[in-house]
């Protein structure tokens, strides 16, 4: 459900390079006597301006973060799993491949044993991130939370209400989302496509579901879960009706369709946000969010975890718990819009009051942490990082006109057994 690309390649800095800019923290080596700590993440997660900060009450540790892309930063964290060796002090994962990384909790440190409290994240969320042993092998970054953005000025070319209310109310469920489109599309501006990709319409849909692609057993049901279907559906419903502007996401075309004005709607987790911000900034003032079709969900989030091989476990284990601490996490959502996953910042009017200026002013506090609180929590299996690609990848064959959907489900069938298979 590519909840595996949380704002991964946000601008395609990958690298430390890329950051020399942006902050003195992020970048160099360790001075004679200092520790330096490497954080080793999947795209930006908001962490550059904390750093700094934390190194300037900690003079003794030295910072430094790497970012390398989602599916490498993965894969090369379970090669050095495997292999003993070569992980950073911190290391990101993201919530779709969190079960895979679960079966190997011996390999990280448990949080407990450095005084963090699972009680300070969503209940879920840490059960997310505890091994079978009852180790907390991770400390919950963010969630996802889920609404839908819009483009007020491309609804009123078209003949659309722009208040969030009236447009929420234009969708109550996707299949009103899909008829609103076609609305849309028989008066929009030339060239302009009612969302971003199939592939993102799939993923909020199988969000909301309460089974996904694995059932708590662990057994793989794509082919046996009627929801998996019915949004793989809906999403090629809305693609043969043409409605997609046929966009891979996080691609340099995708980032460039935010900046053409080239579609009126997308999936809009907390994270995006930002994404939409830092890809066209003016546009300000353009977008707008709503509530998302069906009420809630979730697409996305995040945790930290020290591996064992760190040589520094326990200066790794208290930048970890200081970076999601709810002090910091509240500010991240203020300044960045990366929702928070500790539970008793669900309550706190700075988050519960923000406003984004950039989407009108629209009401994120409330927005996106009534989606969180309204979900219905679904269960990863170690394998559903690998899997929602594939299933992404049929509806990208079908909105790109290689494959008819008879065609492109029963590849995604196949492809899924061979991914999984023992």
């Amino acid at each position: 459900m590519h909840t595996r690309r949380r704002k991964a390649l946000t601008a395609l800095m990958l690298g430390c390079l890329a950051l020399v800019a942006t902050t003195a923290g992020a970048c160099g080596s360790a001075k004679p006597g200092q520790t330096q700590l490497d954080v080793e993440i999947f795209g930006d997660m908001g962490y550059r301006d904390l750093y700094a900060k934390y190194e300037q009450s900690h003079p003794g540790i030295k910072i430094v973060e790497h970012v390398v892309s989602y599916d490498d930063h993965h894969k090369n964290l379970q090669a050095h799993l495997l292999g003993g060796s070569g992980t950073g002090d911190i290391e990101a994962i993201d919530g779709g491949y969190i079960s895979q990384f679960r079966v190997m909790a011996d390999k990280f440190v448990d949080f407990r044993d450095y005084g963090a409290d699972p009680g300070q994240w969503l209940p879920w969320k840490s059960q997310q991130a505890t091994g079978a042993d009852g180790s907390l092998m991770g400390l919950g970054a963010d969630v996802g939370g889920l609404a839908m953005c819009y483009r007020r000025d491309l609804f009123a070319q078209a003949g659309l209400p722009t208040d969030r209310d009236q447009v929420a109310a234009l969708w109550p469920d996707w299949q009103s989302y899909i008829a609103t489109g076609k609305r849309f599309k028989a008066n929009a501006p030339d060239g302009v496509a009612w969302f971003d990709s199939g592939s993102n319409v799939f993923n909020a849909i199988i969000g909301q579901a309460p089974v996904g692609y694995t059932a708590s057993s662990n057994k793989v049901v794509v082919g046996d879960n009627p929801a998996v279907k019915r949004a793989f559906n809906l999403a090629v419903e809305a693609v043969q009706a043409g409605e997609s502007a046929k966009l891979s996401t996080f691609s340099q075309q995708w980032n460039a369709g935010f900046q053409r004005g080239s579609f009126a709607t997308v999936a809009c987790p907390a994270w995006m946000t930002d994404t939409i911000k830092q890809n066209a900034p003016q546009t300000s003032g353009k977008w707008d969010i709503a509530t998302i079709p069906g009420g809630s969900g979730n697409w996305g989030g995040s945790f930290l975890t020290v591996p064992k091989q760190s040589k520094h476990r326990k200066e790794a284990a208290e930048l970890a718990k200081y970076l999601t601490a709810p002090e910091q996490a509240s500010w991240i959502f203020r300044t960045q819009g990366h929702l928070p996953s500790q539970a008793e910042l669900y309550n706190d009017p700075a988050v519960l009051g923000n406003t984004n200026e950039f989407f009108n002013n629209a009401p994120t506090g409330r927005i996106f942490t009534e989606a969180a609180k309204n979900l219905r929590p679904q269960y990863q299996g170690p394998k559903d990082g690998d899997i929602g690609p594939l299933i992404g990848l049929g509806i990208t064959r079908v909105d790109k006109g290689k494959q008819q959907p008879a065609q492109a489900w029963h590849q995604v069938l196949k492809d899924v057994a061979n991914a999984t298979e023992p």
